[in-house]
């Protein structure tokens, strides 16, 4: 395992930790679904790399599937250390990070029990930040002012329907298919979306989310819940609206019980940022 690393994995109780990695600070949170006797099949870790970067992942279980829990973990645990090695190398971070997830796709098949796992990683090197998405775990940047400086796209077919304009966010929170995934780690197809580079301004905030907290709460409500204010207010904000809605049914909200994660990141004032001159 990296030095400094944090995982969470198997919560029974909400599990909250903060930490501090590639010049910023970061809250990681999860915790089980609130109708659920199981383990929490999700897994969330926070990897340094070397001292300037750092590697975060949500990664989620497929429910109904065997063994999610072992997936999610073995896939964090073998992209940790993948890292490691890869570190070791001095290699560039994008290519660690393919490498690891690579990785980690054998190593979920080895498990031969046919469980299956989603994975997003963002990386933050210096002021750059860069997101893999495999399955429908989520990323944001979001500006101070609001601003949704990066999405991810769900790989799932309402996501695919949003990014083609046939349905909008809140018809697809609501959408009878929302819980279809078309990409896993773990399968032989597995695909992997590769983000551009992205330099982060002043004050903007990361979020990576299972859709635990995607399919219960709006975009616009994790928006204004996270674009400012202490970064530990900001992540209690929204894990309050989640965990409220799976246990208040509604028509007019959204409620599905699931295991909820999520990582926040922020640069702190002593890693300043200098903003990109307008060409």
């Amino acid at each position: 395992m990296n030095d400094g690393m944090v995982l969470l994995e198997g919560a029974t109780e909400p599990d909250r930790r903060g930490a501090a990695a590639g010049g910023g600070e970061i809250i990681a949170y999860t915790c089980r679904a609130p109708d659920k006797g199981t383990e929490n099949e999700d897994t969330v870790a926070v990897i340094p790399y070397g001292p300037g970067a750092a590697v975060m992942l949500v990664a989620d279980g497929a429910g109904g599937l065997p063994a999610g829990k072992r997936a999610s973990l073995t896939a964090a645990q073998s992209l940790a250390a993948s890292l490691q090695r890869s570190m070791a190398e001095t290699m560039l971070l994008r290519t660690a990070i393919l490498d690891g997830i690579d990785a980690a796709n054998a190593a979920v098949q080895a498990l031969g029990n046919g469980s299956a796992t989603t994975l997003t990683v963002v990386t933050v090197e210096g002021p750059v930040v860069r997101a893999y998405q495999i399955g429908d775990s989520e990323a944001l940047v979001v500006g101070q002012r609001g601003l949704v400086r990066l999405q991810t796209m769900p790989h799932s077919p309402t996501g695919f329907a949003v990014e083609a304009g046939f349905l909008d966010e809140k018809q697809a929170l609501h959408h009878e298919d929302r819980h279809l995934v078309s990409n896993f780690l773990g399968a032989p197809d597995m695909r992997i979306d590769v983000g551009a580079e992205l330099r982060l301004q002043p004050r903007d905030t990361i979020l990576l989310a299972s859709d635990g907290l995607m399919d219960n709460v709006h975009l616009e409500e994790i928006v204004e819940r996270i674009r400012k204010g202490p970064l530990a207010d900001a992540a209690e904000r929204v894990i309050a609206l989640a965990r409220h809605r799976m246990a208040v049914t509604s028509t007019a909200q959204p409620s599905k019980p699931d295991d909820l994660s999520l990582i926040l990141f922020r640069k702190t004032a002593e890693q300043p940022i200098v903003p990109v001159e307008d060409s």
